[in-house]
């Protein structure tokens, strides 16, 4: 009998998903990718939508190639994705319409659902930032404006890697750190927001019940069993929002603040209990949740999106560039040519990307960055500038000095930016997993089928079973005049 048991993590980002197959054998976990994809929202009419249909066939690809492995019995599997989107489902079981992307989202949105809700009681009743236009509860009131007939017929409502996870088990859900991105769940009752739900006449009975992170929900189906000649494997409700996944996979100790960094950058620190004052509001706050049931108060700070949407356009002009490529350039170009604030509302949609960072420049009476290395060193400056100011306010909320950030998620392979952001900050960085939500997951698996006891346990074996790094600070002048400078840009 062999010494392991084998887990499988289906970790989806908005860019990007993956198959990350764990054999565990009580002390550490052994990772491998088995399967990767691309994943793109598409654009028809005017709407942008999931590829659903190609999501749920890949995760299948994913289950085949650990069957063909040969690698033995699946013991469970979890989804993790990015927060907030969701699929509606008819009385039949099927999908009402096709799941639409945050990418959508307008102030209009958030102007509609403030007209009768003010922001202040949105942010006493969720705990999440009512500026940001993707949230669910903006979602889904747009189309109850718009007299949907999806949400018109729609029976239950799914977010995303409950969807999924209902295509391969038929079982129905919502996981608590998913729940907790909508806007639409209240931290202190621990249930959905059924004042808000009942105040913008959104329909009730589409909200299933929340599980704990950690439930075993179900069993992949009987057909889809015989059409991949795989086992019947437990699906267990894992933190499914990702970032939860990378936050539980961080190995920090004493005062620190994590970053889950990739299209998003997602920078807090763990607590008990949701912070909910006024000036964590004014600070643009999110309390999302744990996979031990706490909460993160954080902030959604635009990331690699911004780069990853350069790349395209860059690509588009015949430059073929690798991450590798970029970074060279960004690193020969001259330092704190021009800032930006990476939150700009004008960053958050997708296309022409470059023009968007020059013309920003240009209104804001800076050098107008022309070539790729200007562009990405504009860039990966501002961000890290952005992690600085994130992580001040963190520390008066907490009051409390933090001493160090922990950055997981594919951003962290980004060793300029690693180095920038110690030396913006003059803290220490320590990066790793790249994996951190793939291997939460897993652990987390772990966890429910009783082969972890607890978190502290589970830290310990990320400890066992991944190597980090650490960024020592050189802090100068130059970073302290940069960052005054993006201040002013954020009032």
């Amino acid at each position: 009998m062999s010494k392991y048991k084998n887990f499988l993590a289906f970790d989806l980002g908005a860019s990007n998903g993956r198959a990350i197959l764990g054999r565990f054998d009580g002390k550490r976990m052994i990772m491998e990718e088995l399967h990767r994809f691309e994943n793109h929202y598409i654009e028809m009419n005017g709407v942008f939508y999931w590829d659903t249909p190609y999501l749920f066939d890949q995760l299948k690809q994913g289950l085949l190639a650990f069957r063909q492995g040969g690698y033995g019995e699946l013991t469970a599997f979890g989804i993790d994705t990015w927060g907030v989107d969701y699929g509606l489902l008819d009385k039949n079981g099927h999908l009402a319409g096709v799941p639409r992307s945050y990418r959508l989202g307008t102030q209009e949105d958030v102007d509609a659902v403030k007209a009768q809700i003010p922001a202040d009681v949105l942010y006493t009743r969720s705990g999440i930032d009512t500026g940001l236009t993707f949230n669910t509860l903006y979602q889904l009131y747009r189309r109850k404006r718009e007299g949907d007939s999806a949400l018109e017929i729609a029976d239950t409502m799914l977010l995303t890697p409950d969807l999924l996870g209902y295509f391969l088990t038929g079982a129905k859900g919502t996981e608590y750190t998913i729940a907790t991105t909508t806007q639409l769940y209240d931290p202190v009752k621990k249930d959905w927001d059924w004042e808000t739900i009942r105040q913008l006449g959104l329909p009730e009975h589409i909200f299933t019940k929340i599980d704990k992170t950690g439930t075993v929900r179900g069993y992949l189906r009987q057909e889809i069993c015989e059409e991949l000649g795989i086992n019947p494997a437990a699906f267990v409700a894992v933190g499914s929002h990702d970032t939860a996944s990378s936050v539980a996979a961080i190995p920090g100790t004493g005062s620190f603040a994590f970053c889950s960094s990739g299209t998003w950058s997602l920078v807090g620190v763990e607590t008990d209990t949701p912070v909910l004052t006024q000036e964590a509001a004014e600070a643009g706050f999110s309390n999302e949740g744990t996979i031990q049931g706490g909460f993160r108060p954080l902030r959604n700070i635009v990331g690699m999106w911004i780069i990853q949407e350069c790349r395209r356009d860059w690509k588009k002009q015949g430059k073929d560039l690798s991450w590798d490529d970029i970074v060279r350039e960004a690193s020969q170009a001259a330092p704190f040519r021009s800032i930006i604030d990476t939150d700009s509302p004008e960053f958050y949609a997708g296309g022409n990307m470059e023009n968007k960072i020059r013309e920003y420049c240009k209104k804001t009476g800076q050098p107008e960055p022309e070539t790729v290395g200007q562009v990405a060193r504009c860039f990966y400056e501002s961000l890290a500038l952005k992690y600085r100011n994130v992580l001040e306010n963190l520390e008066t909320m907490k009051g409390q000095r933090i001493d160090s950030l922990n950055i997981v998620g594919g951003g962290c392979q980004n060793r300029l930016l690693n180095q920038m952001a110690a030396d913006a900050m003059d803290r220490d960085v320590i990066t790793g997993p790249v994996e951190g939500a793939a291997l939460g997951n897993l652990l987390t698996q772990a966890m429910a089928m009783g082969d972890i006891t607890n978190l502290e346990e589970l830290r310990q074996v990320v400890r066992n079973s991944e190597s980090v790094e650490v960024w020592h600070p050189n802090h100068t002048d130059n970073w302290d005049e940069a960052y005054g400078k993006l201040l002013k840009l954020i009032k």
